[in-house]
């Protein structure tokens, strides 16, 4: 997408520090692409673990203001748009700004000691605001205008499976098994689980299989949405969740999801109430143990209903008449 010597109408700029941020990057930057622009999309090089969420931002911010202002010279676009409030902290050049939550909200107290003053200035100098979900924009109120809520599209894997071939009870996804809470799911899982049935915890490396439970371990894109596929009941219990893709794909792929009313923007959350609101429970294990026992019928294809805005067509049609008109204002 976009070379050094085409024009370039629309730079996107990722800070890429997970894998999540990395696919979400590629999504927007293609959907912009389809609307008819060229586009390049740069990644800022990844930076040491340092002490504090403080110092962690601002090493991020740092690198891709460097990466950022490399790209801006390479490619002279006519928009850029900054993926994250962190990539745009230190942007060299004023942009658009694609966020899944606010430092106002995920950094609290000393942790975003002078990112939310930053952020505060950003949005305000933003050329254009979107936020992943409507959830997003609570903390955000005065602070931009005409904002334009752009999801990360979302799409099956296959056809949905049913019966026989949803051969998994469970699975848990626990990319970082202290914010995913895995201990707690653990435990809930051991109260609620009867003899035969398993949970899959995929996403790290760090559990021991045991009994009901199976590590897959990190596994590839198309090997993890196959699991999805076979799986009944998707469990999760972030301890705040910005925007939760994962909670999205097992929706989109069929599977029931139970999960804590976990703050945050949360965009499954709103999505879970509606299809099941028994499924929405501190009470994990009860809440598990009900989507088992006593689903909901037409939960998968009432599922693909609601999750219909979250698509690949509909976030296009967003881009191509309310994103890319406004990002190629002069």
């Amino acid at each position: 997408m976009g070379t050094p010597d085409a024009r370039t109408d629309v730079l996107v700029v990722s800070l890429g520090t997970t894998s999540g941020w990395r696919a979400a990057a590629s999504e927007l930057a293609s959907a912009i692409g389809r609307a008819g622009a060229n586009v390049a999309m740069v990644t800022a090089r990844p930076v040491p673990r340092v002490r504090t969420f403080a110092l962690t931002d601002l090493a991020e911010a740092l690198s891709v203001r460097q990466a950022a202002a490399g790209a801006v010279a390479a490619h002279q676009p006519a928009a850029i748009v900054y993926c994250s409030i962190t990539a745009a902290l230190l942007w060299p050049v004023p942009g658009a700004i694609w966020l899944d939550s606010t430092a106002r909200e995920n950094r609290p107290g000393r942790h975003g000691a002078w990112q939310r003053t930053v952020e505060r200035r950003r949005l305000a100098q933003s050329t254009l605001v979107m936020p992943m979900s409507a959830g997003t924009l609570a903390p955000l109120r005065d602070r931009c205008a005409n904002p334009v809520v752009v999801p990360v599209p979302v799409e099956a894997s296959g056809p949905l499976l049913s019966g026989a071939a949803r051969d998994v009870a469970a699975v848990a996804y626990a990319g970082d098994p202290v914010k995913r809470r895995l201990e707690f799911i653990l435990e809930a899982w051991a109260r609620a689980r009867r003899p035969g049935e398993t949970l899959v915890v995929a996403g790290t490396d760090t559990l021991t299989a045991h009994d009901g439970v199976e590590a897959a371990g990190r596994l590839a894109p198309a090997e993890y949405r196959a699991l999805l596929r076979r799986a009944r009941v998707f469990v999760a219990a972030p301890r705040r969740e910005d925007y939760g893709i994962a909670a999205l794909e097992a929706l989109v792929d069929g599977c029931m999801l139970v999960t804590t009313p976990s703050p945050g923007p949360y965009a499954a959350l709103a999505l879970a109430r509606t299809l099941d609101p028994r499924l929405v429970a501190d009470d994990l294990s009860g809440a598990i143990r009900t989507a088992l026992d006593d689903p909901v019928t037409g939960y998968p294809s009432r599922a693909a209903e609601l999750l219909a805005p979250f698509g690949r067509a509909a976030v296009d049609r967003t881009i191509a008449r309310d994103v890319l008109p406004r990002l190629m204002q002069r």
